[in-house]
């Protein structure tokens, strides 16, 4: 006030405006508004107005502020997208908008300021497989564990449709092929048997070290006609709507753990419920999983014949993986233990194994030693070769 006194004061006696407004370091524009304030209302003009506005077009009721502050407390992690859909079914006619929300939001200090990162360099290469429908693929993984009150883990396997993103188990439980086999069993017989499973490369669902990939689980999952999808090692993005839905978990069960294994279930069950039935999905237009899960023709739970080529010859696998083949036995595969594969000779000194449309490699046949094409270096190496056979 002081300042603006001076500056009117000394323009008034002549110095020249634009000067004076160098040195005050003002615009010109605010020192002739200040002369204008001066001449007509003295040194009254000079002080400062409210810069209220006379009406507030966008000012909210309180009792719809009250509801959407509400509906964040019950659903923390939810943002102005799916509170706008949560709020119609509730206010209808007098819900507000999205904008309306976020501001409300903002104002009680509800939004939690994201840190900003860095883009990362497009993934290329990764596996495309597009659901068209209900049932056409599931994705399956463990959502990584914590600690309950008592100090239990809690590892929960989760599992969804891809196409509606129905979650159609959260069960906590050892990562161990027959308890995750028994999962999947109960959700073939309620659900019928999708055409593809999509899963990173860890255990239970694959084994790096046996052919094809496959562990003792997966090869059951193709007995059963299901196509295996195979995420690349290091790569979660290749799976990322089901990571989404496993950093939900985290914020609101994982972040503050109950008291013991038994209660947490408990509250994924509840948590799982609201997800499917209650909560709007961006990608579905604003309807629940639970409205998006419908099909029409569930695939029975039962093993799929496959036809095999003629030229291809059969053998089932035994109980420490091996085959038999032309009076020799071959290892192929523990975890195909039980299962038809087809053999294919490729050449004299080559088989190639066939898991249905699973490309099991080459294996190496032992020849007879008393060939006589086969000079005395060949026939030594190859009954090396033939010990190991049978050694396993």
């Amino acid at each position: 006030m002081t300042l603006k006194i001076e500056f009117v004061e000394r323009a008034t006696r002549g110095e020249k405006v634009s000067k004076l407004c160098r040195e005050y370091g003002i615009t010109r524009a605010a020192g002739y508004k200040w002369l204008k304030r001066f001449k007509e209302r003295g040194y009254e003009g000079l002080e400062e107005k409210s810069r209220r506005p006379k009406n507030t077009p966008l000012a909210t009721a309180e009792d719809i502020v009250v509801a959407v502050l509400e509906a964040r407390e019950s659903h923390p992690t939810w943002g102005p997208r799916k509170l706008v859909v949560l709020l119609r079914r509730k206010l209808r006619d007098d819900s507000p908008s999205e904008r309306t929300i976020a501001r409300i939001l903002k104002r009680a200090k509800k939004v939690r300021e994201r840190r900003k990162r860095r883009p990362t360099n497009v993934v290329e290469l990764a596996p495309r497989i597009e659901a068209k429908h209900a049932n056409d693929v599931w994705t399956v993984d463990f959502k990584g564990w914590w600690r309950a009150r008592n100090g239990e883990r809690c590892d929960p396997l989760t599992i969804r449709d891809a196409f509606s993103r129905f979650i159609l188990a959260i069960v906590v439980c050892p990562s161990t092929i027959q308890a995750v086999r028994a999962v999947f069993e109960r959700l073939f017989r309620k659900y019928g048997v999708p055409n593809a499973i999509q899963c990173d490369n860890g255990e239970p669902f694959v084994c790096v070290t046996s052919r094809g990939g496959l562990s003792r689980l997966s090869a059951w999952w193709l007995s059963l006609g299901i196509r295996l999808v195979r995420s690349r090692p290091g790569c979660p993005q290749d799976n990322g709507g089901h990571e989404r839905m496993h950093a939900d978990i985290s914020a609101e069960i994982e972040t503050e753990p109950s008291a013991s294994a038994e209660s947490e279930q408990r509250r994924l069950d509840r948590w799982r419920q609201v997800f499917n039935h209650v909560r709007p999905h961006d990608a579905l237009g604003g309807t629940t999983p639970a409205e998006a899960y419908k099909v029409e023709v569930r695939r029975p739970f039962k093993a799929v014949k496959y036809i095999y080529a003629s030229h291809l010859s059969l053998r089932r696998v035994s109980s420490n993986g091996r085959i038999a083949f032309k009076e020799e036995t071959y290892f192929l595969s523990q975890p195909l233990a039980g299962f038809d594969v087809a053999i294919e000779v490729t050449d004299a000194l080559h088989l190639r194994a066939w898991y249905r449309d699973l490309d099991l490699g080459l294996i190496e046949i032992v020849p007879d030693a008393d060939d006589a094409s086969f000079d005395l270096s060949t026939k030594r190496a190859h009954e090396q070769l033939r010990r190991r056979s049978r050694a396993g």
